[in-house]
């Protein structure tokens, strides 16, 4: 009986994690969407972040072999203002274009409600949930929003849904005045 018991045990632990896949949330709802640039996006933030550590690091090292410390004001400026640049402003515009790249978004049927995980400024994945009608679509196409939840822009590629019915569902294209035009004619 020892046996038995083990070997299907064992079987069901098996079955248990070839079906569950990482990204499986029941609490968000099902996963409707996945980015495909997901590691793109974290690693290239993550090599900008550890540039600018190394950069912050580097910098009095490199004043003092130099003797920039020694030249004039001017010169020193302009080093740091350079060595700035690259420090800080490369990863804080690389988070203001990337923060609302959607890596997955979930879809609750009961309550009409998406969760969408994005990468917060410390690389770590952060859920924002609304609700069908807090979706905004801008009046111009804009470069890295495809529509705002809420106040937030999020940016999503249409052609990644495997069901197009939910991007339909998730931009409000199935509520628009024209469906309901056409279902009146038939």
């Amino acid at each position: 009986g020892f046996i038995f018991q083990l070997t299907s045990f064992r079987g069901v632990a098996v079955r248990s994690l070839s079906t569950s896949s990482p990204h499986d949330h029941p609490e968000h709802g099902r996963l409707v969407y996945k980015g495909n640039l997901a590691k793109t996006v974290l690693g290239v933030k993550f090599f900008s972040y550890s540039t600018s550590i190394f950069n912050l690091f580097m910098m009095p090292y490199i004043m003092l072999k130099s003797g920039i410390g020694v030249e004039s004001l001017l010169v020193q400026a302009a080093f740091y203002g350079l060595i700035g640049v690259f420090t800080f402003v490369t990863p804080v515009t690389l988070h203001i274009l990337t923060k609302g790249y959607v890596i997955r978004l979930y879809y609750k049927d009961e309550v009409d409600t998406y969760t969408a995980i994005t990468y917060n400024a410390i690389l770590t994945e952060k859920a924002t949930v609304f609700h069908q009608k807090d979706v905004k679509i801008p009046d111009i196409t804009k470069m890295f929003t495809t529509f705002y939840a809420k106040t937030k822009s999020m940016l999503v590629n249409p052609t990644l849904f495997p069901n197009p019915q939910d991007y339909n569902h998730l931009m409000g294209y199935d509520k628009s005045s024209f469906l309901k035009f056409e279902e009146l004619e038939e």
